[in-house]
Parts: C-alpha cells; sequence; structure tokens
C-alpha cells in the first residue's frame, strides 16, 4: 500500500482525548497534496498515527453543522 501524504493546515479543536493521550480533532487536512479538507479522527500525540476518520468539503461541513443545530440534544 502507498503512503498517504498529509499536512495539517490547521486545528480547529479537540472533542476528546483518551486514557492513551489520542485525541479526537477537527483539522484542516491536505490529503497527498490536494485541497485541504476538514477532518474528524484519532490522532496520537506526535500526528504520526491516526484512527479512521470522516473527511468533509466546507459545504458538507456547514451542512453538518445546519444538522446538529436542528437537533434537540
Amino acid at each position: 500500500m502507498a503512503d498517504i501524504k498529509f499536512e495539517i493546515k490547521e486545528t480547529s479543536g479537540v472533542l476528546s482525548e483518551s486514557s492513551k493521550g489520542w485525541k479526537k480533532e477537527l483539522n484542516l487536512i491536505s490529503w497527498n497534496d490536494k485541497e485541504p479538507k476538514y477532518d474528524l479522527r484519532d490522532w496520537d500525540v506526535e500526528h504520526k498515527k491516526m484512527g479512521k476518520g470522516v473527511t468533509l468539503t466546507v459545504e458538507e461541513l456547514k451542512k453538518l453543522r445546519d444538522v446538529l443545530n436542528e437537533m434537540e440534544l
């Protein structure tokens, strides 16, 4: 499997942290030198290892915001 190249352009926030130090973060990331997208996933302390996540365009992130705002939590 080919290496995946990524660059974290901006960290928007940390949602949680596990007992092992991994953090669930919302970041703006450029994957394989492409246009940056918003990404929600777990990261190790050094940002070298990552868990499975979800990558969203700006439009998808705005729609998710709208959906969350309509929910009764």
